[in-house]
């Protein structure tokens, strides 16, 4: 069987004159301490057979709280994480306010407790310049802002 595949969206907006681009922390106490290279766009992961565009705008919804935009929707590609699984992104202009208001999961927590703990999926969303937001990113991911970087310059 093929490696796991996520979906997902890389909002963006201009502020004085430069791009921005949203992105979020995941929620849960694993990644509590972990910034740099922990952060990734809003994504999840789709069945097989899915359709890609239509899990990002779910996962968009259901990890920030809000609907995404309705169009202009621009095809990123894949990349292909460390852990071997493949993330398609599309980028939209749009705009963000917060605060994230994700869905949950449960995990046992403390380890081996047996008792299990309610975690946000994403504890924050904020936007980032490139350079910071290229930091921040899951290594594999960072690339989807020099993609969509290439996109936008060449839609002028």
């Amino acid at each position: 069987m093929a490696g796991k595949v996520s979906a997902g969206l890389l909002l963006y907006r201009r502020r004085a004159g430069k791009i921005e681009v949203l992105i979020v922390h995941p929620g849960g106490p694993l990644f509590q301490k972990k910034d740099a290279g922990a952060w990734s766009i809003p994504k999840g992961e789709a069945a097989q057979g899915e359709d890609l565009l239509e899990r990002a705008l779910i996962e968009f919804r259901e990890e920030l709280g809000v609907a995404p935009p309705t169009e202009g929707y621009v095809p990123l590609g894949s990349v292909k994480q460390k852990g071997g699984k493949t993330v398609h992104a599309w980028a939209v202009k749009g705009d963000f306010a917060g605060p994230a208001r994700s869905n949950s999961f449960a995990m046992e927590w403390p380890p081996r407790s047996g008792k299990m703990a309610e975690f946000p999926e994403v504890d924050r969303a904020e936007w980032f310049g490139l350079a910071e937001a290229r930091a921040k990113l899951n290594d594999a991911q960072a690339a989807f802002v020099d993609l969509l970087l290439e996109r936008v310059e060449s839609q002028g």
